[in-house]
């Protein structure tokens, strides 16, 4: 999945933090009075948030009647749904250490006693959400997803047999009709005929599988997650869109973890794109935004401890020569490192930039797995299908490190670190929701449980945030 390009119009501008920075409380004590709304103001506030808050992915209550307490209350509100959509609903004790993107810190208070004075808290509210496309495509599936569930959601589809070209029956029917909640384009009645099969591989690339165009197991469990389900994986994707900065660097890396793949920016365009294979379930990659600063050739691997523990000492007790064999050697006896070359788990190119979780990106000699459409694989560290390529446009324009310079280094074997002479940005997320071009909803396993967890967090605040006002 691509980030979208920002917006020029883009009106509200936040200074992002480091992972480490504490993340504003969810009821902040107002630096200045809070303003005093008119009636008509008061009106649109209410207005405005009873829309907003189900329209953002998030729950509020609006106090009534009216009386001069109530309307402070309200501003209280308004200044809080701000925070939560602007910056996040959660507080610093919700963030999982791997969820190691933080929101940028971000008062209400003094734009929106400007917007009051100037009578515009509709501008104001307008520009609270992220600018971005991606946002905005979340924020109109939510309200599509919404209504499928109020209209009933859809039934699960019974287990069977594959379903394929030809097939029949009651399954096939209630194949159609499932289809047809999420695709127009699909016809209620009929037999599993060339249209229905293209209607198939559709779908299975709008949920990242395999588009054989053939119902197996694991297209009938894709189809068989409740729409409610798919609601709060929209809020959840919602949310982590709101811990980016405001403004993304043109010049970037991003590499989507839930579905394997790395994007390369140049300019805010997409110029590069390959797969990955991401940290598998136990040992997952941590979401998180840093600076690539060198490529290191011909890599040696210092293999982690938990590692060598669990994986390679074993290995060696059951079949002795196995580290010689590799190419491992044990340092201060306990220590372990792969040497530089084709054994090494690293491969021939590794992309470093500093990180509380010690990951890296890096070559594999292992290149089966990205055959697979699902490449969740790895032990935190994301392993890349073309990290040649990457090199050499990462050094692009550096005399030293023409493409024929990097192919001798990594013929000779010589271990190098090549620094960039312009350092890039890079952001490992985690998209399981997204909208494409046309606005049609895509969406990827939650192979962390981070959605629900996530969605579980918003939910939690909000109500506890209600609570509080009343």
């Amino acid at each position: 999945m691509l980030l979208p390009v920002l917006p020029a119009s883009a009106q509200v501008v936040s200074v992002p933090v480091p992972p480490s920075a504490q993340v504003a409380p969810i009821v902040a004590v107002p630096t200045i009075p809070l303003p005093q709304l008119t009636d008509a103001q008061a009106m649109q506030l209410a207005a405005l948030l009873l829309r907003d808050t189900l329209a953002q992915g998030l729950s509020l209550a609006v106090p009534q009647p009216m009386d001069a307490a109530a309307r402070d209350q309200l501003v209280r509100d308004a200044l809080d749904h701000a925070r939560a959509v602007h910056a996040g609903r959660l507080a610093e004790a919700d963030f999982q250490r791997d969820w190691g993107l933080r929101p940028p810190v971000f008062d209400p208070l003094p734009g929106f006693a400007d917007a009051v004075r100037r009578d515009r808290i509709a501008a104001w509210f307008a520009a609270l959400p992220p600018p971005y496309s991606g946002y905005d495509g979340l924020k109109a599936g939510l309200q599509r997803y919404r209504g499928i569930v109020a209209a009933g959601g859809w039934s699960a589809l019974p287990a069977g047999p594959d379903l394929g070209m030809g097939a029949t029956g009651p399954r096939v029917f209630a194949l159609r009709n499932r289809l047809a909640v999420e695709d127009t384009d699909v016809a209620a009645t009929g037999a599993f005929d060339a249209k229905l099969v293209e209607a198939v591989r559709r779908a299975q690339r709008r949920y990242g599988l395999n588009p054989t165009g053939i119902v197996s197991t694991q297209t009938l469990a894709a189809l068989n997650v409740p729409a409610t389900a798919r609601v709060r994986q929209i809020m959840a994707n919602m949310e982590r869109w709101r811990w980016l900065p405001q403004d993304l660097p043109r010049d970037r890396i991003q590499v989507n973890i839930a579905a394997a793949v790395l994007t390369v920016f140049d300019g805010d365009q997409p110029v590069m794109s390959m797969r990955a294979v991401t940290g598998r379930p136990g040992d997952e990659t941590p979401m998180l935004s840093s600076t690539i600063h060198s490529v290191v050739l011909n890599p040696p691997w210092n293999v982690p401890t938990s590692i060598a523990t669990k994986e390679l000492w074993p290995k060696e007790k059951k079949s002795p020569g196995y580290f010689k064999r590799n190419g491992f050697r044990v340092i201060d006896g306990t220590r372990l490192q792969q040497k530089a070359g084709d054994q090494s788990a690293l491969g021939r190119y590794k992309f470093d930039f500093d990180n509380a979780f010690s990951v890296y990106l890096h070559d594999t000699p292992s290149r089966a797995k990205f055959a697979s459409f699902s490449r969740l694989a790895s032990h935190g560290c994301v392993r890349l299908e073309k990290p040649a390529d990457l090199a050499q446009l990462l050094l692009k324009g550096d005399p030293a490190w023409t493409p024929e310079a990097i192919a001798a280094t990594i013929d000779k074997g010589e271990t190098v670190r090549a620094r960039l002479a312009k350092p890039v940005s890079v952001y490992l997320l985690y998209w399981t929701a997204f909208a494409s071009g046309n606005g049609q909803m895509n969406f990827r396993d939650d192979p962390y449980g981070w959605d629900a967890t996530l969605a579980a967090k918003i939910e939690a605040r909000s109500a506890s945030q209600l609570v509080a006002a009343r």
